[in-house]
This record gives structure tokens, sequence and C-alpha cells, in this order.
């Protein structure tokens, strides 16, 4: 989907659509009273029929309006005055999107952003609205065998500035958004897909097509005897009960000459069944979402390559299906990790942090400056933080706060939580160096603190998104997350923000 910028009015502008808004209150936004004033008054009339409604999430498509050059117009609904913000203008455009669906417009142009936004700036505006846009297009139909006849797609968007002075930074923000829509797109296709396609070898495929598509990047896929002469037996415990053969992906892009990387680790699980620990039967399914670690950080560093930022970036994703057999990891077995140290094995469903924990040490090879593990982790994260926020957990604050400022700035929020000595004594065992569960309380705490033991004297963050990579119910799918909370993260470690916070 292509983007451009315009500083041209909204009654002047011609093309496909354009979208403009009104508040609650029934006033319109800076570009619906410029449309409403050269169609003699049309929006305000249909606002007093009650034809037209204020509220957030609500829009009308209005074709060939009187005295406007665009063949449509899209109100959307912005709710309060004083409440517009981001939140407000992503899910405006949301509704904008959906309320065209049907029709045969190719060109949107937004004029959301006109109105006021605080202290956001052009490049943020740009951003957010090619991403809520790419967001609300993105559909998935690749496993059913009658499709609908495809409509012409929505190929283009624009985004309305005040002036010349915002064009160069809100195309940089449109820019870097594209390539923050395509991984999101790349995560929301892998998660979606079935287990029995999406296997930890396709993962491996997806990456090392990758690689020979975008400039700077490589993969190498290590294989289930390496990953053994290497020590890495806490990983290869989980696989132990499937036939699908495990996989190590190592990408690294080199944008830096010879600096230190940030190395991102993802839980590539395929389809977690809880081994012996069997999980419920309803919403097993679900499990196949188990990878969007895996994928989010594979997406993320594409989305660097893409961009060609001057930063150097490693992504390592474990990779593995977890289920059960006679050959099946047993509870109460004892595994010796890759770092050396033993782990006494209480619950098989807590399988990701067995993998995680031999990619991390492994990360070490590559002397980061950083390390953040991104993982579908824990059922207690849900709890902790229901699906609206990814928790954050560090040993060290300031890389949880530069990571949960990087989600605000992006609208992929995360949460910053509580690490400490107490936690990770719930962890203790009475026949290995240490169990793989602590008990039911603070499990998405003690989850982390399990990973932490691998990770000391590195700059370390874990990311849980156990509750934020995938919707449940009639939206059931893939979000895409934590994708603009990490590309924001390394976009201000490589300095390439125009505006830098």
């Amino acid at each position: 989907m292509d983007h451009y910028i315009t500083t041209s009015r909204a009654a002047r502008r011609s093309g496909g659509c354009l979208v403009v808004g009104i508040y609650e209150d029934g006033r319109p936004g800076e570009a619906a009273a410029e449309v409403d004033a050269a169609s003699d008054g049309l929006i305000r009339r249909l606002v007093r029929a009650g034809d037209l409604s204020g509220e957030l999430g609500d829009a009308r498509l209005l074709p060939q309006v009187p005295g406007v050059r665009a063949q449509r117009i899209v109100v959307a609904g912005l709710g309060k005055r004083d409440g517009f913000g981001v939140a407000a203008l992503r899910q405006a455009l949301e509704a904008a999107v959906n309320a065209l669906k049907g029709s045969t417009t190719g060109d949107l142009v937004s004029y959301l952003g006109l109105e006021p936004l605080g202290s956001v700036t052009p490049y943020y505006v740009a951003r957010h609205t090619v991403e809520a846009v790419g967001n609300a297009v993105y559909t998935f139909d690749e496993m059913k065998s009658e499709r609908k006849k495809p409509r012409p797609p929505l190929e283009k968007v624009g985004i309305a500035v005040r002036d010349a002075s915002e064009r160069a930074a809100a195309e940089t923000g449109a820019r870097h958004a594209e390539a923050i829509v395509t991984a999101m797109s790349l995560v929301k296709d892998l998660g979606n897909l079935p287990a029995n396609v999406c296997t930890p070898a396709y993962l491996a495929r997806t990456a090392q097509r990758l690689a020979r598509e975008l400039p700077g990047l490589s993969a190498r896929v290590l294989g289930e005897a390496e990953m053994k002469r290497l020590g890495m037996n806490s990983l290869l415990s989980v696989t132990a009960g499937t036939e699908e053969p495990a996989k190590l992906i190592v990408m690294q892009y080199k944008g830096a000459g010879r600096g230190q990387p940030v190395v991102l680790v993802g839980k590539g699980i395929t389809f977690d069944t809880g081994g012996l620990s069997l999980k419920p039967g309803p919403g097993m399914d679900e499990m196949k979402y188990d990878m969007c670690g895996g994928a989010s950080v594979i997406a993320t560093i594409s989305a660097i390559a893409r961009l060609e930022l001057p930063i150097n970036v490693v992504a390592i994703v474990p990779t593995c299906e977890n289920l059960p057999s006679g050959k099946a990891t047993r509870p109460g077995d004892i595994v010796r990790s890759m770092s050396g140290q033993t782990i006494e094995i209480l619950n098989t469903d807590a399988e990701g942090r067995l993998i995680l924990c031999d990619a991390l040490t492994y990360a070490r090879r590559f002397k980061p400056a950083v390390v953040v593990d991104v993982a579908t982790l824990t059922g207690a994260c849900v709890i902790a933080l229901g699906h609206h926020l990814t928790a954050i957990m560090s040993n060290r604050d300031e890389l949880a706060s530069s990571l949960a400022e990087a989600g605000l700035a992006s609208w992929d929020r995360g949460w910053h939580m509580p690490m400490a000595e107490e936690y990770e004594r719930q962890l203790q065992s009475n026949f290995a160096d240490f169990a793989n569960v602590g008990g039911r309380e603070g499990g998405a705490i003690t989850a982390a603190c399990f990973l932490g033991k691998f990770t000391k004297g590195l700059d370390w963050a874990h990311l849980d998104i156990a509750g934020t990579a995938w919707r449940t119910g009639q939206k059931k799918g893939a979000t895409g997350r934590p994708v603009p909370m990490l590309t924001e993260f390394l976009l201000r470690r490589a300095g390439a923000l125009p505006d830098r916070p």
C-alpha cells in the first residue's frame, strides 16, 4: 500500500475518498467544516437529522458530495473533543476503512490528523494513520477453498498536513509505518496459519526467504544435531514428544559496521498441547499462536532491513512443537541447559522458558549491547494485565523504561512489572539447581525470574505477550504485536526519528 503527503484543502482535493470527522457534540472538525461550507451545509443538515453521528467508532460514506472534488467523503465520529488523541484517531480511521468496504475506492486521504492532538508530531500522525489503515484492511483467507472475489484493493493512503514545513517528517513517518505494517501482516499471516502448515521448518523457510529478499539480512538454521552438540538439552526436552524436528533460526542484520548488536529472542512454539501436562481441550486450537514471539522478532528484523537502519540486530528463534507421546519429557525429569545449570521440569506446559533459556545462552556469543526476549509465556500475565498491555520485565530499569516509552509512542503499550529475589526463591528445587515453575502466585514474574538466571551480566528485558499477541472470539486472529514497540525501540536506538525523543 503506497502513501503520499498532501497540503491540499479538503474541498479542493480530488481522488477516491476523503476522511473527515465530527465530534460527539455535533461540531465538525476542521476539514469537515470546510466540506460543509463547500456543500452548502450538507454536513450540519445530516447531523441535525440524526444521519451522522460523532460517536467514536461510527462512520458514514457520502458519495458525490456537491461542491467537493473527491468522489466520496467518509465522515467519521471523533468522540469527545477534549478526549481526541492517538487512540481515538486510530479507532476513527478503522471505522472509516470499514465504511468503505464494499466500495471500489482505491485511494483514501485522511484529514483527521489536522485535529488537535496535543504533542503528537506530524511524524507520528502519519505513522499512526498508515498503521491504522493497514491494520484495518488486513484479511486472512488463505486457507479457504472459496475465497470471495476481491474488490479493487485500497492501494494508496494520503495524509493531510497543515503546510509544507510538516511534509518531510510526515513522509518519514509514513515510510516507517509501511515497513511496520508489512512486518505486522507477516506476523498475522504466520500466526493465523494452522500448525500443520506453520511448522518449525516453515518458520525457518520464511526467515531464509526474507534473507534472500532484503539487503544486509542473513539467516542460518541450526538442526537438532547441532543443538545437541551445543548442549541445548533444555530446548530439546520440549521437542522430545513430536516427530517434527526443532529448529534454531538465527538472523543477522548488519547496518552499523562492528557495533554491538541488539539481540531479539522470540519463542517459536508452533503448537503447544502442554505436553504430558496436557492443556484442557477448549481453546487449545489457539495454541497455534504460541509462536507469535518468534514471528514478531523475525518480522521486526525484516522491518529494520527494509528501512536500512544504521544499527546491528540479531534475531534468534528457537522453534518446535510441544506434544505428548511415549518419548515426551515427564514432570520430574531433570535436564542440563546449555549454560550448564540443571532444571527440574515440574510442569511440561511451562515449556517456553525451557527453549528460551538455551537461546538466551546462545545469544551471548554475539556480545550483545541489549537482549530482549519476546514470548507468549504465561496465562498469569493475561490475568494480571488482560489483553491490553504487554508485560515488561527487566534487570535494568532504564531498559524497561525505554521499551515502555517506545510502546506508548507507537501505541503498542506495555507495563513495567517488578522482579525481585522473593519471586526467584519460588523456583527452588530439592533435586536440581532450580525448577521451571514456582507456583501460581506471581506466575508471570517467576517465569521472568527463571529467564533471568540465564541473562546475568547482560542488559536484558523480557516481554510477555500472552495477552496481546492474538484476539479470541469472533475477531479471533493474531494482532502483530509487539512489532510496533520493538521497531520504535530500534528506531530510537538507531537515531532514525526526525525529532528524537
